[in-house]
């Protein structure tokens, strides 16, 4: 059942403007320190710092909060599952909204497709309630459910 869809597109150029002007006081206000590494990894920096600012747009969009109601940008952090597949990973008011959201028996799933064309960087996140351990399930079996 899909609990919450967000869309953002920022513009990458805006985001290195950002980054060249402000630095570490932006890149720590916004970023979680998996992200940081991610993204001061790569030769694309701005880029990659772009595509995860719109994820937290995209996610507070989905959670139906924006950045408010105990929403804060490093509680929204874009990771990557073992085979390469970005996700959310939520702390704080992020976790404790979305978590009022499941139902009884239910787990979150949040899938993230995240891409970029400059000067521009998209990103759409939809949050879900699955199962509780379902996704363990198939996991464990190789199984897709």
């Amino acid at each position: 059942m899909i609990l919450g869809l967000g869309s953002d597109l920022v513009d990458i150029t805006r985001i290195a403007a950002t980054l060249e002007r402000y630095g570490e006081r932006f890149i720590n206000r916004v970023f979680t320190p998996v992200e940081r590494a991610k993204c001061e990894g790569r030769a694309a920096r701005a880029e990659g710092y772009a595509r995860r600012f719109a994820a937290k747009e995209a996610c507070a969009k989905a959670l139906g909060t924006g950045f408010r109601r105990g929403v804060y940008w490093r509680d929204l952090g874009v990771v990557n599952l073992p085979g390469g597949r970005p996700t959310m990973r939520l702390t704080g008011g992020a976790l404790a909204h979305l978590n009022a959201l499941l139902p009884p028996g239910m787990e979150a799933r949040i899938d993230v497709s995240l891409t970029d064309e400059p000067p521009m960087a998209q990103a759409i996140v939809i949050i879900s309630a699955v199962p509780s351990n379902s996704l363990m399930g198939a996991q464990q079996t190789g199984k897709s459910r």
